[in-house]
Formats: C-alpha cells, sequence, structure tokens
C-alpha cells in the first residue's frame, strides 16, 4: 500500500446521515440557525470550523430539501398590542369530507389564527389565537368562527401567562 506524503492533506470522512438524512454538521447548524437566523454565512462557519462555500453549499441543500422552510422575524405579541393569546378548541356539526377541507381555508384567512391542528377525539381542531383585547376576540369568535359553515361548537382558553414559548425544535435525536 503506498504511503502518502505527508503534506498531502487527508480529506476527512463525511458524517454518517441519520434516517433523516441530516448529520451532525447539519443539526449543529440548523440549531445554530435556530439561536440566531440573521448570524452571517462567515460567523457560521467560523463557529462551525467549516470553510464559507461549504456552509453555503449545506444551507442550499437544507432550503432545497426542506428542513429549512423560511427566514423570518420572531415579534413580541405585546409590543405589537396583541395582549390575549387565546387556544380556540372548535367542534365540526358534522365530518363530511367538504366541511373538513372548508374550515381550514377559512381559518388560513383570518391572521389572528397563528396555528391551526386538525385533531382527534372530541375536538375537531385546535387554534392559536392573538388578538388585542377581549372586544376583538368576541369579533374573531362571534362574525368570524362561528358562522364557518359546518362548525357546530367553540370553547375559548384565555392564557393567563406564558410559561414557554419557543420556535426551537430540539436537534439531538434519542438514539
Amino acid at each position: 500500500m503506498p504511503r502518502k506524503h505527508p503534506s498531502t492533506p487527508t480529506r476527512a470522512r463525511p458524517d454518517k446521515r441519520d434516517r433523516t438524512g441530516l448529520d451532525d454538521l447539519d443539526r449543529r447548524l440548523l440549531s445554530a440557525l435556530q439561536d440566531g437566523g440573521r448570524t452571517t454565512s462567515a460567523e457560521l462557519a467560523r463557529r462551525l470550523h467549516v470553510t464559507g462555500p461549504g456552509i453555503q453549499k449545506r444551507l442550499r441543500r437544507l432550503e432545497r430539501e426542506g428542513a429549512i422552510r423560511r427566514y423570518t422575524a420572531l415579534i413580541d405579541r405585546e409590543a405589537v398590542g396583541l395582549d390575549l393569546l387565546c387556544f380556540v378548541e372548535v367542534m365540526l356539526a358534522h365530518h363530511r369530507p367538504a366541511s373538513v377541507r372548508q374550515f381550514p381555508k377559512r381559518v388560513e384567512a383570518l391572521p389572528e389564527v397563528l396555528e391551526c391542528y386538525y385533531l382527534t377525539g372530541e375536538v375537531d381542531y385546535l387554534l392559536k389565537v392573538v388578538v388585542a383585547n377581549h372586544d376583538h376576540l368576541e369579533r374573531l369568535l362571534f362574525d368570524k368562527l362561528m358562522k364557518a359553515p359546518g362548525v357546530d361548537r367553540v370553547r375559548t382558553r384565555i392564557v393567563l401567562k406564558e410559561v414557554k414559548a419557543t420556535t426551537s425544535l430540539p436537534m439531538s435525536l434519542p438514539e
């Protein structure tokens, strides 16, 4: 077996990819982006001990593959006058396919609805909602949600205090 010349660089083996197609560097890069989405590529490269072009290539691949959906700013809701955070449970009158498909389309048009989940069990949809005040909440519930076709009942829970709110996903998987 021929010996390499001492000055010949050895090429590092790429990290093993897990079942999601991500390797350790991908996960560390995603974690760093979650901590600060405005971090420059140069800073990410320095922090992760990778070249700038290497980071750019990984970012493009993670964007193309859908691991990074978009870049955004997190706004403090109270700083912009949205003082009430609520969870709204919606029960449909019937579960015909047309009704089940129609409700999410209606909800997508409501800027107060931050998140909407289709659930199993007694509640059909769970909405995370922000509004300025109780009057705003009342208008949203009575003028928009309860008038949506197929809606039978709506129950609202007003959040008294946010104990934990994050958008950061855990990047390490259990082994």
